[in-house]
């Protein structure tokens, strides 16, 4: 049996920290989904096409891109995973994480969700701060793929 894992985001924009928690859980599962979730309540930097496209250019092995919108169980559901694969950076993020794996299990018993810790070199990590450091001209070094740079200096015209 196939074991396949849901890794659900916004990724506006993928950042060094998700490719790092997307290897880990390579290793674990055979194959993985990325899921670029579509919120009509939040403003996204990037159109979930932008966002797909960044990923499909930087990721590489057993991974298939996607977007959802609604219930990220259904999501799981629809696409057979067994998994929900959450990155955690610091004990702040398992707050939230924590309580929505119980809300998820609540409403599929059978979908686990999987904690990977990101490695400490990616612990200040977030696509908020990078996208504020992009914006003020930061070079952005070692915490997103050169590609996904070029995307934020463009979007930010430097």
């Amino acid at each position: 049996m196939t074991k396949i894992a849901i890794y659900p985001g916004s990724f506006d924009p993928v950042t060094n920290g998700h490719l790092d928690v997307l290897k880990r859980a390579l290793r674990i599962f055979d194959k993985v989904i990325i899921a670029v979730g579509e919120n009509p309540d939040k403003k996204y930097l990037f159109s979930v096409k932008e966002r797909r496209d960044m990923l499909q250019k930087v990721i590489k092995g057993n991974v298939e891109i996607d977007h959802f919108s609604g219930l990220l169980i259904d999501f799981a559901k629809k696409k057979k995973a067994t998994a929900i694969i959450r990155g955690l950076r610091a004990v702040s993020d398992f707050d939230s994480e924590f309580q929505m794996a119980l809300m998820n299990r609540k409403l599929d018993s059978k979908i686990e969700t999987v904690f990977i810790m990101t490695r400490g070199m990616y612990c200040y990590l977030s696509a908020s701060i990078v996208k504020e450091a992009a914006s003020l001209g930061a070079k952005l070094n070692g915490m997103v793929p050169d590609y996904v740079e070029k995307k934020l200096n463009v979007r930010f015209k430097h």
